[in-house]
């Protein structure tokens, strides 16, 4: 256990059994936020510690869900998977970059079992772009980016907004951010306008608008330079 973090027990949605997970506490220093979200600590990376994993039964989530009432029919269909499989996890105390990774897959099989919504799916595959990201490995970051972005367009058209503190606008900028860190800066572009054409948005959803006609500037400059060369 380190400073960052705390030990606490909770029932697992799935089996039912208390298990124990690590939280992190809410006081860190944070260096810097990414265009996409991604914020950096000092000295500690939280994104290791998201996805809580039952010692138990191997289900795996984040804390929220975790913690949250399971309709009986999707908790049936995890346990009647899991029973089977018989996983046998090991709990960790301190996650290194292996543990960090192998919670975020087991999460979005789970996801991926149950056909959870895009934007679910697409908000794991970020949070473990992020840790590539920290980790340097650029070519699994840069896979697991096209992947969200690909699953938060899909859920634009298909679900309700707000989804937590994300609405269809914030959505929209999301998407726009990760294909400018991707490069794909038409990609980016494309979903920018639909935010900067939208003159509503600016006294509707400040911010956001603010965010993305900074962004859209960067994605100009971007392209300027390119032509130079």
């Amino acid at each position: 256990m380190n400073e960052h973090t705390f030990l606490v027990e909770k029932p697992c949605p799935v089996c039912l059994k208390s298990t124990r997970v690590i939280k992190t506490r809410s006081r860190l220093m944070v260096e810097k936020t990414d265009e996409d979200f991604c914020v950096h600590y000092k000295g500690f990376n939280p994104y290791y510690y998201k996805m809580w994993v039952c010692e138990h039964c191997g289900f795996a989530t984040d804390e929220k869900t975790f913690l949250t009432k399971m309709p009986e029919r999707t908790r049936k269909k995890l346990w009647d998977f899991l029973a089977k499989k018989q996983l046998d996890i090991e709990f960790v105390e301190e996650r290194k970059l292996p543990d960090a990774v192998a919670s975020y897959q087991l999460a979005l099989s789970y996801l991926d079992l149950i056909e959870a919504p895009a934007s679910k799916k697409a908000s794991t595959n970020l949070q473990l772009a992020w840790i590539y990201r920290d980790s340097g490995d650029e070519e699994k970051e840069r896979e697991l980016m096209y992947k969200a972005a690909e699953l938060y367009d899909q859920s634009i058209s298909t679900e309700r907004y707000p989804i937590g503190n994300l609405t269809d606008t914030g959505a929209l900028y999301l998407v726009g951010a990760i294909y400018y860190r991707l490069g794909e800066f038409e990609k980016c572009a494309q979903h920018l306008s639909r935010i900067i054409g939208d003159q509503t948005l600016r006294s509707r959803e400040p911010k956001v608008y603010e965010k993305a006609r900074d962004l859209w500037g960067e994605v100009r400059e971007q392209k300027k330079d390119a032509k130079k060369k």
